[in-house]
């Protein structure tokens, strides 16, 4: 039986701009950093000799974003899925103030494409941006009544 979410993985293409990004423009912390190889790690990945750098990310609320970054096993360098596509498909994150959030991520380059929408009961804005890695951001701002 399932008792919580302990974190939501997320494979990078450049560790340190994803820390940026993540730690910087959208307020997550690193607990915890760490380099990691080994059988143990083998065995659980189905491939031989990895060697993989991981962070966890701590949000306010104390939700957890692992960052896995490759150096033994890269990948493309960017996810190409979108909103529709099977599996996985994007991180929502609540914000305080969605408009000064957009603001930091365009400062940063991140993709923007629409503007934010009102929910259509008008308890929320939301909108899609995508961050590093092309990896889809669903930003809500919850309106205060």
């Amino acid at each position: 039986m399932t008792t919580a979410i302990r974190h939501v993985g997320l494979v990078v293409a450049d560790l340190e701009k994803s820390l940026k990004f993540w730690c910087d423009t959208m307020g997550f912390v690193v607990s915890r950093q760490m380099e990691e190889s080994g059988p143990h790690i083998d065995a659980m990945m189905g491939l031989k000799d990895v060697r993989i750098t991981t962070a966890k990310l701590a949000a306010p609320d104390g939700n957890l974003l692992e960052l896995l970054y490759f150096h033994s096993h890269p990948d493309k360098q960017r996810w190409e899925g979108r909103p529709y596509s099977t599996g996985f498909t994007h991180i929502a994150l609540t914000v305080q103030n969605l408009e000064e959030t957009l603001r930091r991520l365009k400062l940063v380059g991140a993709s923007v494409p629409a503007e934010p929408q009102l929910s259509p009961d008008g308890q929320v804005k939301v909108i899609y941006a995508s961050g590093p890695e092309g990896v889809l951001l669903e930003l809500v701002e919850v309106i205060k009544k």
